[in-house]
């Protein structure tokens, strides 16, 4: 089991990041593709990088690790950090 703090066997990139969002918002790899302006096997590429990195055998388990680890944001879920409550000190 890998020790880093969001269990990733690599950092991942910005572009990797990216196509993560798009995943988790449904789209297809021909749509990530046109989303981002580069061909579908680059996509198929990112997802073969990301799915080895995240250690994750498809996309809804690379959807499921990305909402554990705070990396996607859907439907208002996961989309701020929950204040600290140690700073909330009552008098």
């Amino acid at each position: 089991m890998a020790s880093s703090e969001s269990q990733v066997q690599g950092p991942l990139s910005e572009r990797e990041l990216q196509v993560i969002e798009l995943v988790a918002a449904g789209l297809t790899n021909q749509e990530i593709a046109e989303k981002l302006e580069i061909s579908k096997r680059t996509v198929d590429n990112h997802i073969s990088n990301i799915l080895t990195k995240t250690e994750t055998d498809n996309r809804v388990a690379l959807v499921r690790w990305a909402l554990q680890w705070g990396k996607v944001c859907i439907d208002n879920v996961n989309c701020c950090p929950l204040p600290n409550s140690s700073s909330e000190v009552t008098s």
